[in-house]
């Protein structure tokens, strides 16, 4: 295997032509996902996928006792994180490719074929869904506004999930355990940087439920301005440039603001407009509460 090219690459060009859902292995982290849990799972299951596996953090609402019903493995979150949640439970996978689903995602007939079949078509070593969510209020027209704005389908350097990896690369090069929001961002910029990894946001759509009330709006900026903490001190202790630094502390506003105002005329009114700018400010607002509390 060569820095620019994994063995894992040529294997899927020659091979995953021919996958279907039965060669992934799905894999769900959830705490306390009612809601939601029981249609993700059944949406997998339908799809064709014969291995699912949940990594459940001591739910108390129920979810444990759908996932042992609906799943094929349980496993108990070790609370550190999230990155070694999804490590847990990739750990236990068997099959060629590994889905990692959100416990709020639904995938409907025949989208994760055309995520195969778009990793396979493009070389990539991992590919996400687009998402969208089902609703007509104001919080339902934002998210949709920004993800549609955001995660567009092409080549990216960064996917979330549902994404779909290579198994025997994801298995050999899986998360940092020591990331507790930031997994997605920290993997591929660790595979691109380490053996020129490819990623592609695919043609595919899934749902998104029960993220609509605006304390999951909350949760959700909160997370990712965690997310950007986390990363931003990781780069600091370890020799960013001001440049790079820069760079950083500018991205919300160029991907959670202005990328989805330039990429769809239709965001362009004063619901979509009012929506991505409270939704950005969350978001470095609980940057810079996490940063501040690093510091402490």
């Amino acid at each position: 295997m060569t820095a620019e090219q994994p063995k894992d690459h040529v294997s899927l060009e020659n091979v995953a032509q021919s996958f279907t859902p039965k060669e992934v292995s799905v894999v769900i982290c959830t705490k306390n996902s009612i809601s939601g849990i029981r249609e993700c799972l059944s949406s997998v299951r339908d799809s064709g996928v014969e291995e699912i596996i949940v990594v459940d953090a001591s739910s108390t609402d129920g979810t444990k006792e759908v996932a042992l019903e609906c799943a094929d493995h349980v496993l108990t979150d070790p609370g550190t994180g999230l990155g070694r949640a999804r490590n847990t439970g990739i750990e236990k996978t068997t099959k060629p490719l590994i889905l990692n689903m959100g416990s709020d995602n639904v995938m409907p007939a025949g989208e994760l074929q055309k995520m195969i079949d778009y990793l396979a078509k493009h070389g990539y070593q991992g590919v996400s869904a687009q998402t969208l969510i089902e609703g007509d209020d104001w919080i339902s027209h934002g998210l949709n506004a920004w993800r549609q704005g955001r995660f567009f389908e092409g080549e990216a350097s960064v996917i979330g999930t549902p994404t779909l990896f290579l198994g025997d690369l994801l298995r050999s090069h899986p998360y940092d355990s020591t990331r507790v929001f930031s997994d997605d961002s920290e993997l591929c910029e660790r595979w691109i940087r380490e053996f020129g990894a490819r990623f592609g946001i695919s043609d595919a759509v899934s749902r998104e439920i029960g993220k609509t009330s605006w304390e999951e709006v909350k949760v959700r900026c909160r997370m990712y301005g965690e997310s950007d903490a986390e990363i931003f001190s990781h780069g600091s202790h370890t020799g960013w440039s001001y440049r790079r630094k820069l760079t950083s502390l500018s991205r919300p506003m160029r991907t959670d603001f202005l990328m989805p105002l330039r990429q769809r005329t239709e965001n362009r009114n004063l619901s979509s407009i009012s929506f991505l700018a409270v939704f950005t400010s969350m978001r470095y607002a609980s940057w810079a509460r996490d940063f501040w509390n690093r510091r402490q």
